[in-house]
């Protein structure tokens, strides 16, 4: 065992390189992978409800969008093939993650209009249209809630955020702290024990 989080900034477990195929909305998806990075093997569940649940941007939306804490790219790709139009920023701590988003996102077309980012370099001035994330929960409720209120205020007025978090882990706790820090927060969907939050100004 090594000491390595799919958070950890530079993973020191072996590549071990994978596939994982999934389909949304009548497309297949076929990524790549590797260990050391969050859900390696398969399309996490949290990810695959938010993605069947949520409402994908329009096929004609523009952005920018964001994907946070972003993995080996699943929701970046698919926002990025829903909006063709639409750059999308796909931001995560994880060296290996976004590296392989970045492979991903030229897999489905889309390197030319996807900026994959360590959080520290999305420039202060871009404002989001669509906010998506399958928060990183494991990194504890402070550190949480740091990573929401770092982002959530990139919202442009009109925008909306996508959140899905498993409620045996606190989704429903987190609904609540949402509404307390001023937001305006819709359980879209339940399903398999995941809510997905709709949350906006």
């Amino acid at each position: 065992m090594t000491g390595d989080h799919y958070f950890t900034a530079e993973p020191t477990t072996p590549a071990q390189p994978r596939k994982v195929e999934f389909s949304v909305a009548g497309r297949d998806y076929t990524l790549a992978s590797s260990a050391g990075v969050f859900s390696a093997a398969r399309l996490d569940p949290g990810t695959a409800v938010l993605l069947r649940k949520a409402d994908l941007p329009a096929y004609d939306a523009t952005g920018p969008l964001l994907d946070v804490g972003c993995g080996f790219g699943p929701i970046t790709c698919v926002l990025a093939s829903s909006a063709p139009a639409a750059t999308v920023w796909a931001v995560d701590v994880n060296q290996r993650a976004r590296d392989l988003t970045a492979a991903n996102a030229a897999r489905v077309g889309a390197a030319d209009r996807v900026r994959v980012a360590a959080p520290d370099d999305v420039p202060a001035d871009v404002a989001f249209a669509e906010i998506w994330s399958n928060p990183p929960i494991h990194i504890g409720k402070a550190e949480l809630h740091e990573l929401l209120r770092r982002w959530l205020p990139r919202l442009t007025p009109d925008g909306v955020a996508w959140l899905v978090v498993a409620r045996h882990l606190g989704g429903d706790s987190l609904h609540r702290w949402l509404v307390e820090q001023g937001w305006q927060v819709e359980r879209h969907a339940s399903q398999k024990g995941y809510r997905v939050l709709r949350v906006t100004r």
